[in-house]
């Protein structure tokens, strides 16, 4: 095991940078190997929940990369000790041990993936830029198939739409447990699709996310668009439920009449139940929002360290609960103290105190000179390899760091619609999820932004 964890660790070197390995590779072990898992462990919970959430596929690649078996990760929280098979003997231990948390579980929904117990209705914070959908989303997990379905959640990136739609599948397995609910991706959805249908399973297919199901919970469904022929399955499935008395509750970043090349006949029907938009949470909701969840994890955080926080991470949920796991981490790790001099430091890459002057030509012209190309390449029409990439990380950062609309940010990149800009963040954030060289390169560019 020591030396296929070294390896590991090794191709996980070249990853990302000294940061990042230290910070979240490092502590990680490899405790175990079973015929179905790699068993790695970690000094506590605040680790595991992180790598879980941000690390999982990237650890998985490098095993099989590694060792030409395709098994799944398991991490699981162990004390260090001297034998563990390690990534450095240099590994820092926990000055001061984290308090315990409650290890987390998943209800397995009838069908599809399992829900997440953290994407409970009791965990999410409501505030003025999410209550709407909040209230909706309780109604339905009450009476599903009743006033509101179909059910639509729009918003941006990591604001919520998740948590709601599992919660939804949480509290109708509480409330009826007899309840048959199907938590799905769009792009989990097409890659069933497709693999029944090549193993001539269509019966099979259309039994189970028809006949077995009561709750029809989709993920992302901007993704179908394009794809006609899962269309035309969704739509017939979707008629299915809706004339049976089913409940469907669907997400997008987008409204249904903006997802272009989406059958019509599917956004008619998207349109015609409840449509609720969740937006970016003030500073109010997001100080609320670090408060609840440092509270489930019995961080203890200073006032001060927490107004800081919820007043310079900006951009969405997800990243302002990141940069608390973040600091959570780091001090249970290194037992610094939680001070906002200890804050600044860890979260350089989360918080936002830019120039105030910043500019969405300035930010170009930072990417410009990062990646080596000019500036009305940069704004072209060109979709050439070299371009598109620093085009959709410019846009991205123009969206995190400027009060600009998605209209005025494609009109600063000569005159593109608001929808390419939409895809071109969406495109960055799952790059930011599966790809660290991703990460590093917008680490480097913020900081560069800062100074």
């Amino acid at each position: 095991m020591g030396d296929i964890w070294q390896r590991v660790v090794a191709t996980l070197r070249e990853r990302t940078n000294e940061h990042n390995f230290n910070l979240w590779f490092r502590p990680i072990r490899l405790l175990d190997i079973t015929d179905t898992h790699w068993v790695l462990s970690v000094p506590n919970g605040f680790l595991r929940d992180w790598i879980t959430d941000n690390y999982l596929d990237i650890l998985e690649r490098s095993l099989y990369e590694v060792t030409r078996e395709d098994k799944k990760v398991r991490i699981e929280i162990e004390a260090v000790t001297q034998s563990d098979s390690v990534a450095s003997d240099s590994a820092p231990t926990s000055a001061a041990r984290p308090p315990k948390r409650r290890r987390r579980t998943k209800v397995k929904p009838t069908i599809g993936i399992p829900l997440n117990e953290r994407f409970r209705f009791d965990r999410f914070v409501i505030g003025a830029s999410n209550e709407f959908a909040h209230a909706a989303c309780q109604a339905v997990a009450r009476q599903p198939g009743g006033s509101y379905n179909p059910l639509f959640i729009y918003g941006g990136t990591g604001l919520g739409k998740t948590h709601l739609l599992q919660a939804i599948g949480y509290e109708a397995l509480r409330l009826h447990p007899e309840t048959r609910v199907a938590y799905i991706t769009s792009e989990r959805f097409m890659s069933e699709l497709i693999q029944s249908i090549s193993s001539n399973q269509m019966a099979d297919f259309k039994r189970r996310y028809r006949d077995m199901c009561d709750v029809l919970l989709m993920d992302d469904i901007q993704f179908l668009a394009g794809k006609s022929s899962t269309q035309e399955e969704f739509f017939h499935t979707f008629n299915f439920l809706f004339e049976s008395g089913k409940q469907v509750v669907v997400t997008s970043d987008q409204y249904p009449q903006e997802i272009k090349t989406l059958d019509e006949r599917i956004r008619s029907r998207l349109r015609s139940g409840l449509v609720a938009d969740i937006k970016t949470p003030d500073l109010e909701t997001r100080a609320a929002i670090l408060k609840k969840k440092a509270d489930l994890d019995g961080f203890a955080i200073d006032d001060d360290v927490l107004r800081f926080l919820a007043k310079n991470v900006r951009s969405n949920v997800r990243e302002l609960e990141g940069s608390l796991i973040r600091l959570e981490a780091y001090i249970s790790l290194t037992g610094a103290s939680c001070n906002m001099e200890t804050a600044k430091e860890v979260l350089r890459s989360f918080i936002q105190t830019l120039p105030p002057d910043l500019n969405a030509v300035q930010i170009q012209k930072r990417v410009c000179k990062y990646f080596s190309v000019s500036q009305n390449d940069l704004l072209s029409k060109s979709r050439a390899r070299k371009l598109v990439i620093p085009r959709q990380i410019a846009m991205f950062l123009v969206k995190r760091y400027t009060d600009l609309s998605l209209k005025d940010i494609g009109a600063s990149f000569g005159g593109k619609d608001h929808s390419t800009v939409i895809a071109a963040i969406n495109r960055v954030e799952r790059l930011l999820a599966e790809d660290m060289k991703t990460r590093d390169t917008i680490d480097a560019l913020e900081k560069q932004l800062v100074n």
